[in-house]
């Protein structure tokens, strides 16, 4: 049997979809600064010229919503030339009073039992495969991204404009399933008009890629050997930006998690509190799966959570995990009894009420230094499944069923 092959994508900070993530969590920090206990949800949908912020929000904080999205826009290099004018544009403010029936299955008078702010499904997952316990598909495309805007930024890639997005297609070896050599590269790269294909591909290969490279001499081996590029497959790519595509908050769901590799329970991130479990559940199984994988416990693990809009616990707890010596349903039991999951104790363990979301939505929420990446609980989960497992070997009775 031969070996498969895998794909992940990534978009710049300059992607429609991506404007509006970053807006709807620009607008949440500006909420938690001024009162950490605001209850926001934030969406928004650009278009050519036009924003439209929607959303709820109960709070004290005085927020200056259509400021806080010219900041965005520009910081990301809109500028009136290229797909965008935060001077000219139309803005259309809807945010309104959040609901009192959500916001009573979440009451912070009731402490730690304090309710899921929605129902819904999370995912976490994790591998051995990269040093950022993430899949080497999305750690390149999310990398390259990352390069290609800083380059930009600074001036480097002279003519080239914020939309952009790529694709790591990278094969697999079907024995082991590691990764082993980069098959193709997609990118596509808003320019100005007097940008040749040649220029392109030179930018790319001469000045982006070296810099993915050097940052990531852990999978050295898969830039090793020939790939194929394709850069601009229409051959053109000037018209770009909410000029070219309509943007819409919590539309690059899989470019901010794990870039398909495991399920996804549909709900975003972006622009939504820590209250509502579609985030703050996401990041606490991503937590626990990373957990796993980094005490080696396995080589790979899925963590899904659910919850009921208002009850603290969650309805289920399932872990599916590969290359382990215990069994999935005893690793979810071992997670259930070592982690308190109530949505109280998870804010407060990762610290979610901080101003920290602007930073979290490009580049994938994942792989990077918050507090849901921390490995601070290996040692100690490891030994307490160990300790459980030398318990049943001696108890006819065990705790926790196989």
């Amino acid at each position: 049997m031969g070996n498969y092959v895998f794909t992940s994508e990534s978009v710049s900070c300059g992607h429609p979809d991506k404007v509006c993530d970053q807006i709807s969590d620009a607008i949440l920090d500006e909420f938690l600064k001024q009162d950490k206990d605001s209850k926001v949800a934030v969406e928004c949908f650009i278009t050519n010229n036009m924003l439209v912020i929607g959303g709820e929000a109960h709070s004290r904080a005085d927020v200056d919503i259509i400021g806080t999205a010219k900041k965005v826009l520009e910081e990301i290099g809109y500028d009136g030339t290229n797909g965008f004018d935060p001077e000219s544009a139309i803005f259309i403010n809807t945010l309104h009073e959040q609901s009192i029936d959500i916001r009573r299955g979440v009451n912070e008078d009731m402490g730690n039992i304090m309710g899921a702010g929605d129902q819904g499904i999370m995912f976490g997952y994790a591998c051995n495969e990269t040093k950022e316990f993430l899949p080497a598909t999305i750690v390149l495309a999310n990398e390259t991204m990352r390069v290609y805007d800083e380059l930009r930024k600074s001036g480097e890639l002279p003519g080239m404009e914020p939309d952009a997005k790529c694709q790591y297609t990278i094969e697999y070896d079907v024995e082991t399933n590691k990764p082993v050599k980069i098959q193709t590269i997609l990118i596509s790269m808003q320019h100005d008009e007097d940008i040749s294909e040649t220029t392109l591909k030179r930018y790319f290969l001469e000045k982006i890629f070296p810099v993915v490279k050097s940052r990531h001499q852990d999978l050295k081996q898969l830039f090793m050997q020939d790939f194929y590029l394709m850069v601009n497959p229409t051959g053109r790519f000037v018209i770009g930006g909410p000029q070219g595509d309509t943007g819409l908050t919590g539309r690059k769901i899989i470019v901010d998690t794990y870039g398909g590799r495991c399920p996804h329970g549909g709900g975003a991130f972006s622009g939504k509190d820590p209250s509502k479990v579609d985030r703050s559940a996401a990041y606490m199984a991503r937590y626990i799966a990373k957990t796993i994988v980094a005490a080696g416990l396995a080589s790979e693990a899925t963590v899904q959570l659910s919850y009921a809009i208002g009850h603290c616990l969650p309805l289920s707890v399932y872990v599916k995990i590969e290359s382990s010596e215990y069994m999935d349903k005893f690793i979810a039991d071992c997670v259930k009894e070592y982690f308190d999951l109530t949505p109280y104790e998870i804010i407060e363990f990762l610290q979610l009420k901080m101003p920290i979301y602007s930073k979290t939505c490009t580049y994938g929420h994942f792989g990077k230094g918050f507090s849901w990446e921390l490995l601070d609980d290996v040692k100690p989960f490891k030994e307490y499944v160990e300790k459980i497992a030398n318990e049943m070997e001696n108890d006819a009775n065990p705790k926790f069923g196989m």
